[in-house]
């Protein structure tokens, strides 16, 4: 698709109904991103997400898909360990989530374990910018490679993911001028979030398009509806009708037939019935 030209659309997803109609709709690349720790589990940040809980959505979202390529975060600390350990951890994602790659954050340091993994025969997506797992020492959500070394490290970053092997890049937050230079760096995809338009192609998180999520809005993002707003007015109204004696009505209402019951209540006027 990126030799044609054709921009290739990403989303995360987390459960398996919305993986359904991602699938369904024509999503080309699923993300089980970790971001799932403050959109659906609560955390304040994406580091308290375990490995048993990315696990358990990844399953989710894999059972709903046919078509639609699934890529697994990694979480916090089970890479940035020996190799042995990242390779075990990576393949759980593939051999019980059932997902079709990892994603990992970073490069430095961490490419030697991004090696042995794709070594495994695991295939790899990149992610350089910002990366969340890392904002302690990046100092919050803010944008990277704003100056000449910053960028020339990103740019070095991204060659060396791609001499390791990672079959794709996830630049976040970063300027988009920045963006044509990464791509003429490298001859794999560059999907953007935050990048610009020059991206091969964009990912969201789907709790931000949705307008589920409203603790923060990035600077990045498009919000396509709120759904907050929809859920808001829907439950409100389930509450008034509960307590107006509204709900339910006949329409929600079973019965059981007039003899049947007539001889019901014969059966415990006897007395020999205990309700």
């Amino acid at each position: 698709m990126t030799r044609k030209g054709e921009k290739i659309a990403l989303l995360t997803a987390y459960d398996y109904p919305t993986a359904l109609i991602e699938d369904k709709v024509g999503i080309d690349i699923i993300l089980v991103g970790d971001s799932l720790a403050m959109t659906v589990l609560g955390y304040k940040t994406t580091v308290s997400v375990t490995l048993e809980e990315m696990l358990i959505f990844t399953k989710a979202v894999t059972r709903a898909v046919e078509r639609t390529f699934v890529v697994a975060d990694m979480p916090f600390l089970t890479y940035k360990t020996d190799s042995n350990t990242a390779i075990i951890n990576a393949g759980r994602f593939i051999q019980e989530g059932n997902a079709d790659a990892v994603k990992l954050e970073g490069a430095g340091s961490v490419v030697p374990n991004i090696k042995a993994i794709i070594d495994a025969g695991i295939p790899v997506m990149g992610h350089i910018g910002l990366t969340p797992q890392s904002i302690g020492i990046l100092g919050g959500f803010k944008v990277q490679g704003t100056k000449k070394e910053s960028a020339l490290k990103l740019i070095e970053d991204a060659r060396k993911l791609e001499d390791v092997g990672v079959f794709s890049i996830i630049a976040e937050s970063i300027p988009c001028e920045l963006t044509p230079l990464i791509k003429d760096a490298v001859s794999i995809p560059v999907y953007g979030i935050g990048a610009g338009a020059d991206a091969d192609g964009q990912i969201l998180v789907v709790h931000d398009i949705l307008g589920l999520f409203q603790d923060f809005i990035p600077r990045f993002v498009k919000k396509y509806t709120d759904l907050g707003k929809t859920l808001n007015d829907v439950f409100s109204r389930y509450i008034n009708d509960v307590k107006n004696g509204d709900f339910p009505d006949e329409k929600q209402t079973y019965h059981i037939d007039k003899k049947e019951l007539e001889a019901l209540r014969k059966e415990l006027s006897k007395g020999s019935y205990r309700l």
